[in-house]
C-alpha cells in the first residue's frame, strides 16, 4: 500500500527516545508520521532521520494541553495530510516532589499535560475516526499508572486519571471499531538521562536489563495490527530487572 493509503500515524509527545521510536516504526510499516512537541524545531532531526530512512513525515509544534491547539492539530492532517489512522499520546510529565512541597502550580501542571492533554488527544482522534469505524488510539503509562510512589503523588495523579481515561474510551469505543489501548512502562529506558545518572542500571543493557525504545515501538505497532477478535486494552512492559 502507498503512504496516502496507510494513512497517518500521529505520536503526540515524539520525544528522542520512546515517542520518536514509535513514530519510526509506524513510518517502517508505511504510515505517513506525523510527530508533535511544543517546539516545532525539536523535531528537525526526527523528521529528518525518517525521511532519510525512506519515511515520509511532519513535524507540529503543539501544546497537548491547549484545546484549540489540538482541534486545529487534527484538522490540519486530515485536510492536508491524511487520515488519522493511529494515535498514539505520549507526554511523561514525570516530576517528583515531597507532597509538603507540591505546588498548586505543580500539580495542576503535571494533571495537565498527563491527563488534560490524553483526554484533548483522545476525543479529537475519535471524533475523526468513528465516521470511519477504525482507527486505534494508544497512551503510553507508567509504573505510576498503576500505584503511588513517595514523592509522586502529582505524577501518579496524572497517570492514574489517564489510564481511567484509556478504559473508559476501549468501552465505549471498542464496540464501534476503534481499538483503545494503554501501555504501562515500568522500568528504565534506554537514554542519555538513564545513562548519566543510573550507570548501574546502563550497565545491564546489553542484557536487557533497561529497556529500547525500540522494543517499545514493536510492542505499539502489534497493538494496531491486532485482530479485533483478540484486542489487548493494557500491556505491561518491564525488563527482567524490574521488581513488581
Amino acid at each position: 500500500m502507498t503512504h496516502t493509503e496507510k494513512g497517518v500515524a500521529l505520536v503526540i509527545g515524539a520525544g528522542d527516545a520512546t515517542g520518536g521510536a514509535i513514530a519510526r516504526r509506524f513510518a517502517r510499516d508505511g504510515y505517513t508520521a506525523c510527530v508533535t512537541r511544543r517546539e516545532k524545531e525539536h523535531l528537525t532531526a526526527l523528521v529528518d532521520q525518517i525521511v532519510q530512512e525512506g519515511g515520509r513525515a511532519h513535524g507540529f509544534g503543539s501544546d497537548a494541553r491547549d484545546e484549540a491547539q489540538v482541534i486545529e492539530l487534527f484538522d490540519t492532517i486530515e485536510r492536508d495530510v491524511g487520515p488519522v489512522e493511529v494515535a498514539v499520546f505520549n507526554i511523561g510529565a514525570n516530576v517528583r516532589f515531597p507532597i509538603a512541597e507540591t505546588t498548586v502550580r505543580v500539580y495542576t501542571k503535571v494533571w495537565e499535560m498527563c491527563a488534560l492533554g490524553g483526554f484533548l488527544m483522545g476525543r479529537e482522534a475519535a471524533r475523526r475516526m468513528l465516521p470511519r469505524a477504525r482507527g486505534t488510539i494508544l497512551f503510553t503509562g507508567a509504573t505510576a499508572s498503576l500505584r503511588g510512589a513517595a514523592g509522586f503523588s502529582a505524577f501518579a495523579g496524572g497517570k492514574h486519571a489517564l489510564r481511567a481515561l484509556a478504559q473508559s474510551m476501549a468501552r465505549e469505543l471498542g464496540p464501534q471499531g476503534i481499538h483503545v489501548a494503554h501501555v504501562v512502562i515500568d522500568g528504565a529506558i534506554d537514554t542519555a538521562f538513564i545513562r548519566d545518572n543510573f550507570p548501574q542500571a546502563y550497565a545491564l543493557k546489553d542484557q536487557g536489563g533497561i529497556l529500547s525504545p525500540d522494543h517499545i515501538a514493536d510492542m505499539y505497532a502489534m497493538l494496531h495490527s491486532q485482530p479485533r477478535d483478540a484486542w489487548t486494552h493494557e500491556l505491561d512492559l518491564r525488563p527482567w530487572t524490574e521488581k513488581w
